[in-house]
């Protein structure tokens, strides 16, 4: 019974000891990654109205907190809420609601960064120094943070850190706020990295929520200066007078730890300008600009920098962080720039898209439609006078230029024929280059060339097909004219080339024919000499023979006068057998050079031999000689001394024969000899002149 009363004391001094110990004097032990917010039940100043943080010891939550370590607060007086410390993990961002503090001004959004508070770490700091209530400029980066929950409510991307969320309203504003900060991947620093892809390489268009509202007339907030960190110290940037909208400055590569209920960011590519271009910059933001045009020029103004309108300063190729919400850039290209009016082509550049055949009426009231190319160049010093005047190259192309093109060529058509106008394109090309250029130096254009085309006709429309085709087949005939004095022209050249290579081919052979010419002729000369010798020979012979014979016949004369008579008789028979001496010698003579010619076998005289025929008209006389016979003949009278001329002498006859032998004398005899022998050539004996 004893033991049971022992017991008993010792259960009821331990529970004593346990009330007096953790609930009297509140034991408490917090542990070094912990926290503890102490909230009081009641004080002797009182309890709070309008406010939940007691910075005097009124009843509520305490600014200060409960680090680790054993503390004794009794749970008479104190509630103490414990929870871990705070931590942000690298790369992220953790946003701050302070349930207490100043209200917001009606300018704002976000309750002004107190930089006593040491990151929202001292409450008592942030609320003496004018903190507000409600969502904060100030973030949390990465790191641990010792943070009264009473006061700040903790937004991350996962949770909702606080000790009490009130009502439920107040929760599903939280909620609300964190979805929202999710949504533009506010818990994330912002980066942007260029790779130099012009699809990836971005930059950031900044719209800030908080601050003073744009001026009047504007649309875009000026930049401020650098000082605020790229939008990163949102403090600075209000003090430096920015506002609240669309900035002109961007973002560029780069992390920034920016606060997304401050600014939001949309990214949007970088503005390229291209090789063979310029970029012509119409500013919305700035200041009233002075014009820079001069006072003769009526359609507009171009300014400088920081002005709003058309900038006189072109961007030249390369890659730009251009605001587009502050302005826009208008590519001008500086290479030539092709036109065409045809539907069935169009340009890379699609500044032609709209452009259609130029439809005219030529002089004989054909109605064809007339394609053409017009090349052009803007000269990059002049395409901010351009845009100035025209808004874009597709509104000067197709308000101004396609008017002008088409009215002129339209004008051209109607004091030419068709034919002229395919005939003589070369010449209307050309001064339509000299007179059109003038026009578009006028609108700041430089004309390079102007190219017509063909004219074409309807699917229906036969007429102009048929003028063209005749004109294609007058063409075809004059092309086979020419063609063919061509031909004719190549057939001479390769008939002398022929008749060369055969002369080539057969020179050998004609330098043998002519030295063999050169061989046989100087054979027959010497046959011909020996002939004349021989014959010479046989004369001294017959001379010999005759004087012999006259010798004798006067030796027998003088025994027997009618002995004389025989031998005349005998020497007449004689003659009239064998010709006589010197006609027989040059019988012999010509028969033995007809034999050296026809040995030589070469060809002397024509092959074709003319007939002069025996005089009488009959052609079958075999008795007849060529006239070549006759010449030779004559020839070799003439080389052997007989005088043919005087064909008119009268014959010796035989009494003259008869005649005493010493009233004759040599050379006599030898005349009546020739005269006696019948002539070779005609058949009375003689030979006239007439004859040769």
């Amino acid at each position: 019974m004893v033991l049971y009363y022992i017991a008993g004391a010792v259960v009821g001094g331990l529970l004593l000891l346990y009330l007096i110990i953790f609930k009297i004097l509140g034991l408490r032990v917090i542990d070094s990654d912990e926290v503890a917010v102490i909230e009081k039940w009641w004080s002797m100043k009182g309890s709070l109205k309008d406010s939940i943080i007691a910075l005097n010891g009124e009843a509520g939550y305490s600014p200060d907190l409960l680090r680790g370590g054993i503390h004794f607060k009794s749970v008479l007086m104190y509630k103490i809420h414990k929870y871990p410390l705070i931590t942000v993990p690298q790369g992220q961002i953790a946003y701050i609601f302070a349930r207490d503090g100043m209200p917001l001004s009606p300018t704002q959004t976000l309750g002004k960064v107190v930089t006593e508070a040491n990151n929202f770490q001292d409450v008592r700091g942030f609320l003496q120094n004018g903190g507000q209530r409600g969502p904060q400029r100030g973030i949390l980066r990465e790191g641990t943070y010792a943070i009264n929950l009473a006061q700040f409510i903790v937004i991350t991307p996962s949770d909702i850190k606080a000790i009490n969320t009130g009502s439920k309203q107040e929760r599903s504003e939280l909620v609300s706020m964190q979805q929202t900060l999710a949504a533009r991947n506010a818990f994330s620093p912002i980066v942007i990295m260029g790779n130099g892809n012009e699809s990836s390489d971005l930059m950031g268009i900044v719209t800030v929520h908080d601050g003073l509202p744009l001026e009047q007339g504007e649309i875009i907030a000026e930049d401020v200066g650098p000082e605020h960190s790229n939008f990163q110290d949102p403090e600075k940037f209000l003090e430096l007078g920015g506002r609240r909208g669309k900035q002109i400055q961007v973002l560029t590569d780069g992390t920034y730890y920016v606060n997304r209920l401050f600014a939001t960011v949309e990214f949007r590519p970088k503005t390229v300008v291209p090789i063979g271009f310029v970029g012509v910059v119409v500013s919305f933001f700035g200041k009233e600009g002075v014009d820079t045009t001069g006072a003769d020029y009526k359609h507009g103004e171009l300014v400088g920098v920081g002005c709003k309108g058309v900038l006189e300063k072109p961007l030249m190729p390369g890659k730009y962080a251009f605001n587009t919400d502050a302005g826009k850039v208008v590519l001008v290209p500086t290479t030539n720039i092709i036109l065409k009016w045809n539907k069935t082509e169009t340009g890379e550049h699609k500044y032609d898209e709209n452009l259609t055949e130029v439809d005219i009426i030529t002089k004989d009231a054909f109605e064809p439609s007339l394609p053409l190319s017009v090349v052009m160049h803007i000269d990059y010093k002049q395409a901010p006078w351009v845009i100035q005047r025209f808004g874009d190259i597709n509104m000067l192309v197709n308000q101004s230029l396609d008017p002008l093109v088409s009215a002129y060529f339209k004008d051209v058509a109607q004091t030419k024929t068709l034919i002229e106008l395919i005939q003589e394109r070369s010449e209307i090309r050309e001064r339509a280059v000299l007179e059109m250029k003038e026009k578009f130096q006028k609108y700041n254009l430089q004309l390079e060339e102007v190219l017509i085309g063909t004219p074409k006709t309807t699917a229906n429309d036969l007429q102009i097909e048929n003028i063209l085709t005749q004109l294609r087949e007058r063409q075809i005939a004059e092309e086979k004219k020419i063609t063919y004095q061509k031909q004719q022209s190549a057939a001479e050249s390769e008939k002398s080339l022929r008749e060369a290579q055969a002369i080539a081919e057969q020179q050998s052979f004609l330098t043998k024919s002519k030295i063999q010419i050169e061989i046989e002729g100087n054979s027959g000369a010497a046959l011909a000499s020996k002939a004349e010798q021989e014959a010479n020979q046989i004369v001294a012979l017959a001379k010999a023979n005759s004087s012999r014979i006259r010798l004798e016949g006067e030796a027998e004369a003088s025994k027997e006068t009618n002995v004389g008579l025989a031998r005349a008789q005998a020497i007449d028979a004689q003659v009239k057998a064998y010709g006589g001496a010197e006609y027989r010698v040059i019988q012999e003579v010509v028969d033995k050079l007809a034999d050296a010619i026809k040995n030589s076998q070469v060809d002397i005289v024509p092959r074709t031999v003319v007939n002069m025929g025996n005089g009488n008209g009959s052609q079958g006389d075999t008795g007849s000689n060529t006239v070549m016979d006759t010449l030779l003949k004559f020839i070799t009278l003439d080389k052997l001394g007989v005088n043919l001329e005087h064909s008119s002498e009268p014959t010796l006859s035989a009494q003259e024969i008869r005649r005493p032998a010493g009233e004759i004398q040599d050379e006599e005899n030898i005349k009546d000899l020739k005269d006696m022998n019948p002539d070779p050539i005609t058949d009375t004996g003689k030979v006239s002149q007439a004859q040769l």
